[in-house]
């Protein structure tokens, strides 16, 4: 297809907005990517300039934005925007300016827990079984009934952490209290689902689509708790691998075929209102003894999924997603590195509880006086040197002095011909840097290389 120079607006401040703006700028199709707001690698990626003048919250000032520099493609990273709508907005403000991310009516997918589940219900989508709930007593009382594990998810978005998994019946009760009367996140526990708990292995599938034709990436594994052995609290990610190794090429096909075109189609043949899915479409699945079940839906990149997945990825990624928003995602392949990617987050102490900011950061290996500036980090060691990249999520660039400004701060991602060999190089990226108090998970796909 006949590409355009592109003129990017891409919205976040996290990891994941690193490595779309790391994978956008290698394209001879983009000139300039604006971030708003960015983050300390953002702040040094060719071609692209951190932007903290506009609110990412902001769509009016954004819209405005756009049409002061000549944008001509919205890049929403996070839930939080599409899900209230920005796509919608640039759509009746902007002219011009096409929007890599769904309308408010599929951002839904993620926005409501409750409103995807009864969607699965109603296009045969497998998953687990579940009741929702707005009335805590009810809840409550349903909790008495049930004689297998749940797991608790509140209803609206909750920064990843919104699902519980409590052992005990005990347990199951306090989360529901600490959520639908303690508010412990908020509005977004005004509602829950209670769903039966799956055994099995997790992975995350990322799926291009223009609202009818489906690409999906190489599919990962999360490593969600903060502790090694899959222990502790529930994080936003704490690393990642590519390809799992849970699923067969051939179950891939299946997935592709019975579950994810069918929620493409689902979203945009629904009854009264299609809401077209023009984005990546994050699924997660339990690879249960009966086959795969959908877990959940996110609208947008996963994080730390997409470190990983663009690492693999050859093909142009603006291409891709012009095509997805031009209508004509069949048009292209999605060609992927025939190797393996594995990415470990370095999170602040404290996280996933409270923690602190502001803490300056050294990163090793980088041309002295210069070391607080490359967002992509190649290593000088010859083992790690090709193939090896930092991915900055919560830090801030300011006065020349990289600082900690989030719970999960920064990841090594590393590519290799094996998982071994990538999971090696990832943590060598990992000895690179230091700040005070950082932790990382030391076993991801330590499962994977048994």
């Amino acid at each position: 297809m006949d590409v355009p120079k592109l003129r990017i607006l891409l919205v976040g401040n996290g990891g994941r907005e690193h490595a779309l703006s790391w994978k956008l700028s290698q394209s001879s199709n983009v000139e300039h990517i604006y971030v708003v707001p960015g983050n300390g690698g953002t702040a040094t990626v060719a071609k692209c300039t951190n932007v903290d003048s506009v609110s990412a919250e902001d769509f009016a000032a954004l819209a405005r934005f756009a049409k002061e520099h000549g944008i001509n493609l919205l890049v929403p990273g996070p839930e939080a925007p599409l899900v209230a709508g920005i796509a919608d907005y640039f759509q009746q403000h902007v002219a011009g300016v096409g929007c890599f991310g769904p309308s408010k009516l599929a951002a839904r997918m993620e926005g409501s827990k409750t409103f995807s589940k009864d969607f699965m219900k109603a296009h045969n989508i497998p998953t687990a079984a579940y009741e929702n709930f707005n009335d805590y007593e009810k809840a409550k009382k349903y909790l008495d009934t049930v004689d297998h594990d749940v797991v608790i998810k509140a209803d609206g978005l909750a920064a990843g952490k919104g699902v519980i998994i409590p052992k005990t019946k005990e347990e199951a009760q306090a989360a529901l209290k600490d959520i639908m009367l303690d508010k412990e996140f908020g509005d977004a526990g005004n509602e829950v689902v209670v769903e039966e708990f799956l055994e099995g292995e997790e992975l995350s599938i990322l799926t291009f689509s223009d609202g009818y034709s489906i690409r999906s990436l190489p599919p990962a594994q999360d490593h969600k708790r903060i502790g090694d052995g899959d222990t502790g609290p529930n994080t936003g990610g704490m690393g990642t691998y590519a390809p799992t190794r849970v699923v067969t090429d051939a179950q891939l096909k299946d997935i592709d075929r019975t579950i994810i075109q069918p929620t493409i189609d689902g979203m945009r043949k629904s009854l009264v209102e299609g809401y077209p899915f023009v984005g990546v479409l994050f699924t997660g699945f339990m690879m249960t003894e009966s086959g795969p079940r959908v877990l959940e839906y996110n609208v947008r990149f996963g994080d730390p999924e997409t470190q990983s997945c663009l690492s693999l990825m050859k093909s142009d990624l603006a291409e891709i997603m012009l095509a997805c928003t031009h209508g004509c995602l069949d048009a292209v392949e999605l060609e992927i590195e025939q190797k393996y990617a594995a990415t470990v987050v370095v999170a602040a102490g404290g996280y996933p509880g409270a923690y602190k900011k502001g803490t300056e950061m050294i990163l090793d290996d980088v041309a002295e006086g210069k070391n607080y500036t490359s967002k992509i980090v190649l290593l000088r060691d010859t083992d790690v040197s090709r193939g090896t990249v930092l991915f900055h999520a919560g830090t801030t660039l300011a006065d020349s002095k990289l600082k900690t400004s989030g719970g999960r701060v920064i990841a090594a991602t590393a590519t290799a011909e094996s998982l071994a060999d990538a999971v090696r190089k990832a943590y060598k990226g990992v000895g690179a840097i230091h700040f005070e108090g950082m932790q990382y998970r030391k076993d991801i796909a330590a499962r994977a290389l048994k």
